[in-house]
Protein backbone atom coordinates (compact mmCIF):
# COMPACT_ATOMS: atom_id res chain seq x y z
CA UNK A 1 0.00 0.00 0.00
CA UNK A 2 2.67 2.40 0.79
CA UNK A 3 4.37 1.34 -2.64
CA UNK A 4 1.52 2.10 -4.57
CA UNK A 5 1.05 5.48 -2.35
CA UNK A 6 4.54 6.28 -3.46
CA UNK A 7 4.14 5.88 -7.13
CA UNK A 8 0.85 8.08 -7.17
CA UNK A 9 2.93 10.83 -5.27
CA UNK A 10 5.64 10.41 -8.06
CA UNK A 11 2.55 10.64 -10.55
CA UNK A 12 1.31 13.64 -9.10
CA UNK A 13 4.37 15.37 -9.06
CA UNK A 14 4.98 14.68 -12.89
CA UNK A 15 1.85 15.78 -14.08
CA UNK A 16 2.37 18.84 -11.50
CA UNK A 17 5.67 19.98 -13.87
CA UNK A 18 3.93 19.22 -17.01
CA UNK A 19 0.77 22.00 -15.69
CA UNK A 20 3.41 24.07 -14.65
CA UNK A 21 5.02 23.93 -18.20
CA UNK A 22 1.89 24.08 -19.76
CA UNK A 23 0.55 27.32 -17.62
CA UNK A 24 3.90 28.97 -18.32
CA UNK A 25 3.59 28.50 -21.69
CA UNK A 26 0.52 29.90 -21.69
CA UNK A 27 0.92 33.14 -19.78
CA UNK A 28 4.28 33.75 -21.90
CA UNK A 29 1.62 33.24 -25.46
CA UNK A 30 -0.77 36.32 -23.68
CA UNK A 31 1.85 37.98 -22.60
CA UNK A 32 3.32 38.14 -26.01
CA UNK A 33 0.04 38.56 -27.68
CA UNK A 34 -0.74 41.53 -24.95
CA UNK A 35 2.71 43.08 -26.24
CA UNK A 36 1.61 42.88 -29.76
CA UNK A 37 -1.50 43.97 -29.08
CA UNK A 38 -0.25 47.15 -26.84
CA UNK A 39 2.42 47.98 -29.42
CA UNK A 40 -0.37 47.91 -32.60
CA UNK A 41 -2.59 50.01 -30.55
CA UNK A 42 0.54 52.44 -29.90
CA UNK A 43 1.14 52.64 -33.65
CA UNK A 44 -1.94 53.55 -34.96
CA UNK A 45 -2.02 56.14 -32.22
CA UNK A 46 1.37 57.29 -33.27
CA UNK A 47 0.27 57.67 -36.70
CA UNK A 48 -3.16 58.82 -36.20
CA UNK A 49 -1.28 62.02 -34.34
CA UNK A 50 1.45 62.16 -37.22
CA UNK A 51 -0.46 61.33 -40.21
CA UNK A 52 -1.74 65.71 -39.92
CA UNK A 53 1.36 66.97 -39.38
CA UNK A 54 2.68 64.84 -42.37
CA UNK A 55 0.07 65.91 -44.96
CA UNK A 56 1.14 69.56 -43.48
CA UNK A 57 4.66 69.34 -43.97
CA UNK A 58 3.92 67.86 -47.86
CA UNK A 59 1.74 70.86 -48.08
CA UNK A 60 3.74 72.92 -46.88
CA UNK A 61 6.61 71.67 -49.74
CA UNK A 62 3.87 72.30 -52.27
CA UNK A 63 3.37 75.66 -51.32
CA UNK A 64 7.02 76.37 -51.34
CA UNK A 65 7.46 74.83 -54.66
CA UNK A 66 4.29 77.16 -55.78
CA UNK A 67 1.18 74.64 -55.62
CA UNK A 68 -1.29 77.60 -54.00
CA UNK A 69 -4.46 74.95 -54.44
CA UNK A 70 -3.33 72.26 -52.15
CA UNK A 71 -5.64 71.99 -49.00
CA UNK A 72 -4.72 69.63 -45.86
CA UNK A 73 -7.49 67.27 -44.57
CA UNK A 74 -8.61 66.99 -41.06
CA UNK A 75 -10.25 71.30 -40.51
CA UNK A 76 -12.95 69.84 -38.97
CA UNK A 77 -11.18 68.32 -36.10
CA UNK A 78 -11.66 70.84 -32.62
CA UNK A 79 -8.18 70.35 -31.59
CA UNK A 80 -5.25 71.74 -32.22
CA UNK A 81 -4.16 69.77 -35.22
CA UNK A 82 -7.56 70.43 -36.43
CA UNK A 83 -7.41 74.65 -35.57
CA UNK A 84 -3.14 74.31 -37.00
CA UNK A 85 -5.08 72.96 -40.52
CA UNK A 86 -8.02 75.99 -40.67
CA UNK A 87 -4.98 78.20 -40.50
CA UNK A 88 -3.40 76.88 -43.06
CA UNK A 89 -6.54 76.66 -45.66
CA UNK A 90 -6.79 80.04 -44.81
CA UNK A 91 -3.52 81.51 -45.42
CA UNK A 92 -3.42 79.14 -48.97
CA UNK A 93 -6.68 80.63 -49.53
CA UNK A 94 -5.28 83.82 -48.83
CA UNK A 95 -2.35 83.95 -50.99
CA UNK A 96 -4.16 82.02 -53.46
CA UNK A 97 -6.63 85.38 -54.24
CA UNK A 98 -3.78 87.63 -53.91
CA UNK A 99 -1.77 85.87 -56.19
CA UNK A 100 -4.56 85.96 -58.76
CA UNK A 101 -4.91 89.99 -58.10
CA UNK A 102 -1.66 90.84 -58.63
CA UNK A 103 -1.60 88.57 -61.83
CA UNK A 104 -4.80 90.40 -62.96
CA UNK A 105 -3.20 93.69 -62.09
CA UNK A 106 -0.16 93.12 -63.83
CA UNK A 107 -2.23 91.92 -66.47
CA UNK A 108 -3.71 95.29 -66.92
CA UNK A 109 -0.25 97.28 -66.09
CA UNK A 110 0.63 95.44 -69.15
CA UNK A 111 -2.52 96.24 -71.53
CA UNK A 112 -1.90 100.18 -70.13
CA UNK A 113 1.64 100.04 -71.48
CA UNK A 114 1.33 98.57 -74.79
CA UNK A 115 -1.44 101.14 -75.47
CA UNK A 116 0.27 103.99 -74.00
CA UNK A 117 3.49 103.05 -76.06
CA UNK A 118 1.02 102.64 -79.16
CA UNK A 119 -0.26 105.86 -78.58
CA UNK A 120 3.41 107.80 -78.13
CA UNK A 121 5.17 106.39 -80.75
CA UNK A 122 3.24 108.55 -83.00
CA UNK A 123 3.80 111.41 -81.37
CA UNK A 124 6.51 114.34 -82.79
CA UNK A 125 7.26 115.10 -79.57
CA UNK A 126 9.48 113.60 -77.14
CA UNK A 127 8.12 112.22 -74.03
CA UNK A 128 9.33 110.80 -70.95
CA UNK A 129 7.56 109.06 -68.40
CA UNK A 130 9.41 108.91 -64.75
CA UNK A 131 8.74 107.04 -61.85
CA UNK A 132 8.04 109.19 -57.99
CA UNK A 133 12.23 108.30 -57.94
CA UNK A 134 12.82 110.42 -61.02
CA UNK A 135 13.65 107.13 -63.15
CA UNK A 136 12.75 106.53 -66.37
CA UNK A 137 10.15 104.08 -67.52
CA UNK A 138 8.23 104.88 -70.71
CA UNK A 139 10.27 107.09 -73.51
CA UNK A 140 8.55 107.27 -77.23
CA UNK A 141 11.16 106.77 -79.90
CA UNK A 142 10.88 110.71 -80.38
CA UNK A 143 12.76 111.31 -77.54
CA UNK A 144 14.96 108.78 -78.17
CA UNK A 145 15.76 110.29 -81.41
CA UNK A 146 15.80 114.45 -80.04
CA UNK A 147 18.11 113.00 -76.95
CA UNK A 148 20.33 110.89 -78.64
CA UNK A 149 20.27 108.00 -76.52
CA UNK A 150 18.74 104.68 -76.84
CA UNK A 151 15.83 102.46 -75.17
CA UNK A 152 18.19 100.94 -72.72
CA UNK A 153 19.94 103.89 -71.97
CA UNK A 154 17.01 105.54 -70.56
CA UNK A 155 14.84 102.94 -69.18
CA UNK A 156 15.68 102.02 -65.86
CA UNK A 157 17.77 105.08 -65.19
CA UNK A 158 17.17 108.59 -63.29
CA UNK A 159 16.88 111.49 -65.69
CA UNK A 160 19.77 113.28 -63.83
CA UNK A 161 22.18 110.39 -64.88
CA UNK A 162 20.45 109.67 -68.72
CA UNK A 163 19.90 113.23 -69.56
CA UNK A 164 21.98 115.40 -66.83
CA UNK A 165 21.04 118.57 -68.59
CA UNK A 166 17.34 118.00 -67.63
CA UNK A 167 18.32 117.46 -63.76
CA UNK A 168 17.72 121.53 -62.83
CA UNK A 169 14.10 121.11 -64.47
CA UNK A 170 13.10 118.00 -62.64
CA UNK A 171 14.32 119.28 -59.29
CA UNK A 172 12.22 122.75 -60.01
CA UNK A 173 9.20 120.18 -60.88
CA UNK A 174 9.77 118.55 -57.78
CA UNK A 175 9.58 121.31 -55.39
CA UNK A 176 6.58 123.65 -57.26
CA UNK A 177 3.26 122.08 -56.36
CA UNK A 178 0.73 121.40 -59.17
CA UNK A 179 3.20 123.54 -61.60
CA UNK A 180 4.31 122.67 -65.36
CA UNK A 181 8.03 123.52 -65.23
CA UNK A 182 9.56 124.62 -69.03
CA UNK A 183 13.17 125.85 -69.61
CA UNK A 184 15.72 125.43 -73.02
CA UNK A 185 17.82 122.52 -72.57
CA UNK A 186 21.16 122.37 -74.56
CA UNK A 187 21.89 119.11 -75.62
CA UNK A 188 25.26 117.88 -76.88
CA UNK A 189 25.10 114.19 -78.95
CA UNK A 190 27.45 113.45 -81.58
CA UNK A 191 29.08 116.75 -81.45
CA UNK A 192 25.91 118.40 -82.21
CA UNK A 193 24.43 120.80 -79.78
CA UNK A 194 20.56 120.30 -79.52
CA UNK A 195 18.13 123.31 -77.93
CA UNK A 196 15.15 121.76 -76.79
CA UNK A 197 12.25 123.10 -75.41
CA UNK A 198 11.37 120.91 -72.21
CA UNK A 199 8.56 121.04 -69.57
CA UNK A 200 7.85 118.71 -66.57
CA UNK A 201 5.10 117.97 -64.76
CA UNK A 202 4.27 115.97 -61.83
CA UNK A 203 1.41 113.86 -61.57
CA UNK A 204 0.04 113.94 -57.78
CA UNK A 205 -2.48 111.92 -55.94
CA UNK A 206 -2.97 113.22 -52.29
CA UNK A 207 -0.73 115.42 -52.25
CA UNK A 208 2.28 112.84 -53.09
CA UNK A 209 4.28 112.63 -56.13
CA UNK A 210 3.43 109.42 -58.31
CA UNK A 211 5.77 110.32 -61.10
CA UNK A 212 6.62 113.14 -63.68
Amino acid sequence: QTKGAVADYRALEGRRSQLQLIFTAIYVTVAVLLLMAAVWIGLVFADTLVRPLRELIMASERVRAGDLSIRVQGSDSTDELGSLARSFNRMTNQLESQRRELIEANRQLDQRRQFTETVLSGVSAGVLGLDEDGRVHLPNRSATELLGRSVDELVGHTLESAVPEMAELLESARSRQGRVVEGQVKVRRHGEMRILLARIAAERLDGEIRGF
